[in-house]
């Protein structure tokens, strides 16, 4: 399977950056929704780049879709770094959803009380479910949810009830997802369309994965024996248990695919986390590394156009 770099800034999504830009140093706190399946891989980047010193609360929402234990060492991980706190939730708890303004009184205990107000924004890349937490704390329908990412297309200012300012921005990614890794698993989870990668390309990455760190799972959601050393072998697995042969023994690699990620999206394979914080150390230095290469190439660029003018 390649490994891509994904590029993906739609028009929409360059004008939610500039409009966080602008309004951010009005902002007294920062809300971040990631997915508690990959919290380190749908976190965006862009936001800690302009994030300064405003507090923030990640929120690691879908939690009774991760791993508890792997979602027990982000929120340790998370809120060993200087003015972040971290909570998971899933947002069918309502009162799971209602703990974000008790952080956000909590950690600005200056700005709580009569004629006070906390100025938070709340930001996600799209489909983290970002739009159903705004509903649950503005306690009616404000933002629209859907399950395609991408939904929210415009900034909004929503009063809560409790002395909470919230301006909502829509979903947006970074111009480029430069670790590859980051990118299938966005894709894994759904965060990226199906057509920004190949589905098969998405399945074998997610395959490889599950026997790698999940291989029980499997055994028991399709009843086999043993469990494959490869995805391959693991695929067509999984093609002989749900009738997705063709004929001369061969199988339909997109229909197998679309079950396994269908059901992996789904939970039918159990509570699932596709990163830990150990693995996002390693891949922050490997991407620094690949930045700062590019960084030179480009540098080296600009020095030979110069010289072929002269």
């Amino acid at each position: 399977m390649s490994r891509i770099s994904i590029q993906w800034f739609p028009g929409h999504m360059h004008k939610a950056y500039k409009q966080i830009k602008e309004t951010l140093p009005r902002i007294d706190i920062i809300i971040e929704v990631v997915d508690a399946r990959i919290p380190y891989s749908s976190e965006n980047p862009l936001i800690y780049a302009i994030r300064e010193n405003i507090p923030c609360i990640k929120i690691l929402n879908k939690a009774d879709l991760a791993d508890p234990d792997i979602t027990a060492q982000w929120i340790k991980y998370l809120q060993s770094q200087q003015n972040i706190q971290a909570v998971a939730i899933t947002s069918s708890n309502t009162a799971q959803v209602h703990q974000i303004t008790k952080l956000c009184q909590l950690m600005l205990p200056n700005k709580v009380g009569q004629d006070k107000q906390i100025k938070a924004i709340i930001m996600g890349i799209p489909n983290v479910g970002k739009s159903t937490i705004i509903n649950i704390l503005a306690n009616r329908i404000i933002a629209k949810t859907g399950n395609e990412p991408a939904v929210t297309k415009q900034q909004q200012r929503i009063r809560l009830a409790n002395g909470i300012v919230l301006f909502d921005t829509p979903g947006f990614l970074w111009p480029k997802i430069e670790n590859p890794d980051s990118g299938y698993r966005l894709a894994v989870i759904g965060s990226i369309k199906d057509t920004a990668i190949e589905l098969e390309d998405i399945a074998y990455y997610a395959a490889q994965y599950l026997i790698e760190h999940y291989p029980d799972r499997l055994k028991v959601r399709y009843e086999l024996q043993n469990i494959p050393e490869t995805d391959q072998d693991l695929m067509e697995a999984i093609a002989y248990r749900r009738g997705a042969l063709r004929k001369a023994g061969h199988f339909d690699i997109y229909k197998v695919s679309t079950i396994l990620l269908n059901e992996l999206r789904a939970g039918s394979l159990g509570r699932l986390s596709f990163e830990t914080p150990a693995m996002a150390e390693i891949e922050k230095v490997t991407v620094a590394k690949l930045m700062f290469k590019k960084a030179e190439d480009n540098i080296g660029k600009k020095k030979s156009r110069k010289h072929k003018r002269r």
